[in-house]
């Protein structure tokens, strides 16, 4: 994939969170394409002991999720842990790992937030932008808001609210299982984001293209341990 150059990774803390909420501005709601074919799925892995960021992207084909394409990469980050920011310590690696793909995905799922996030800008709206491409993200766990408690049966959601504003859909994918937090980066909104992570969810609580990205992440992290 070719990528533009969207900004410098040279930033302090406080330039990151100014250019948070000026990029936060360019972020485009609008359904994801009914008919991907090609759907993409990143997840980050990190060792503390050599600040060493790993990325991987596994590419599935869609609806029927077989894998087409993987890549990796790995990169040291100079950037502070500071809540809120993530995104410009997990950025350049992915962004590493993405260049090296073949194909381009049609949509892309992060393990990570969107729109839910106090500048409304999570990884997923900051990679989305760079990327230029419908993505979404598909979080374990809340970042901000409230919600009330989706129903217990597969495909049950809630919205998620951060005061009287919605930030993202809380959602069950499978039945009697913790949801995930599922919120737009760019180029996608709540409805068809929600309908896509659901549709590639299989057998497990988590959609498969995040999943086989976070066991691939963290069998090369292993792997680069070992050696090292």
């Amino acid at each position: 994939m070719r990528i533009a150059n969207l900004h410098d990774w040279n930033l302090t803390s406080q330039e990151g969170r100014i250019l948070q909420r000026e990029l936060a501005l360019s972020i485009q709601l609008q359904p994801v394409p009914e008919n991907p074919r090609l759907v993409a799925g990143a997840d980050v892995a990190f060792n503390r002991n050599e600040n060493l960021f790993f990325a991987s992207i596994i590419l599935l084909s869609y609806p029927d999720l077989k894998v087409i394409e993987e890549t990796s990469a790995h990169h040291r980050s100079t950037f502070p842990y500071v809540p809120g920011l993530l995104s410009f310590r997990e950025g350049p690696v992915l962004l590493k790992a993405f260049e090296k793909l073949r194909n381009t995905p049609d949509v892309v799922l992060f393990d990570g937030q969107g729109l839910a996030h106090p500048r409304r800008f999570g990884l997923a709206c900051h990679l989305g932008l760079w990327l230029g491409l419908p993505s979404i993200g598909c979080a374990k766990s809340r970042l901000v808001g409230t919600h009330l408690e989706p129903a217990a049966e597969q495909g049950g959601s809630t919205p998620l609210m951060d005061h009287e504003e919605k930030i993202g859909e809380v959602l069950r994918t499978k039945t009697g299982i913790k949801p995930l937090y599922i919120s737009p980066g760019h180029l996608a909104d709540f409805e068809s984001s929600a309908r896509l992570v659901l549709s590639c969810c299989t057998r497990y609580r988590l959609p498969e293209p995040t999943r086989l990205a976070d066991i691939r992440v963290g069998q090369i992290k292993r792997s680069f341990c070992q050696k090292h």
